[in-house]
């Protein structure tokens, strides 16, 4: 299957964010996610594992209450079930990919 970026609306991920499901199937997912300077991503955690790539900007991460100033070209993993957020130090793009899919992103 094919998805073509330019064809996919982005929708709302919570203040100051936004998001594009790319390509998935019912085991993968992959999510780009476009930060506001400033935005605060809520802690959070969800059974699925993820993975996050900065494509552009700087963030600051926190996985299971460790911190992490995060740019360009870093990545992290998260295993299910373990709490993370992040804040946008900069105008930032993130990829995540997900295993198993969300299908709670999926309309």
């Amino acid at each position: 299957m094919f998805f073509d970026h330019d064809a996919i609306l982005s929708e709302p991920a919570g203040s100051g964010a936004t998001r594009k499901v790319l390509a998935h199937a019912e085991n993968l997912m992959i999510v780009e996610v476009a930060f506001e300077k400033g935005a605060d991503g809520a802690p959070h955690s969800h059974p699925h594992e993820q993975a996050s790539y900065v494509v552009e900007g700087e963030i600051l991460f926190r996985l299971n209450g460790e911190e992490r100033h995060m740019k360009k070209g870093d990545s992290v993993y998260i295993p299910g079930n373990l709490p993370h957020c992040l804040r946008a130090l900069t105008d930032a793009v993130v990829i995540d990919v997900f295993t198993p899919e969300r299908k709670d992103f999926l309309k």
